[in-house]
């Protein structure tokens, strides 16, 4: 059974850093592209940041700038490095995974909360 657990969350003033990862128990990890995705309380999911099995990334214009994703194939893990957080950065962050090679197969982590508040 496929496996996406993020992990890092939590409080964090404004300004401040924090950095999540994100563990995918998948077979052949670099033929997906990873993604991390946000939603904030009454609004919908967005993504924030993408790194494609070809570690070619982009950024929402919201975190560009502040927030840099990437990864290690040699352990399935894909990480976003979080500075300069913002009020608004608040939210339930998701992993996500979407092969690149067919078939296409999609899958989504639990979440993680990252808040920031002072």
């Amino acid at each position: 059974q496929v496996q996406l657990v993020e992990s890092g969350g939590g409080l964090v003033q404004p300004g401040g850093s924090l950095g999540l990862s994100c563990a995918a128990s998948l077979n052949i990890f670099a033929i997906y592209n990873m993604g991390w995705y946000r939603q904030a309380p009454g609004k919908q999911r967005e993504l924030v940041a993408l790194i494609t099995s070809g570690g070619n990334t982009n950024y929402s214009d919201s975190v560009k700038g502040r927030f840099t994703v990437s990864r290690d194939n040699t352990k399935n893990t894909v990480y976003l490095q979080m500075i300069s957080l913002k009020p608004e950065d608040t939210a339930v962050y998701y992993c996500n995974a979407k092969s690149v090679v067919l078939p296409r197969r999609e899958y989504w982590g639990q979440g993680t909360q990252v808040t920031v508040s002072s």
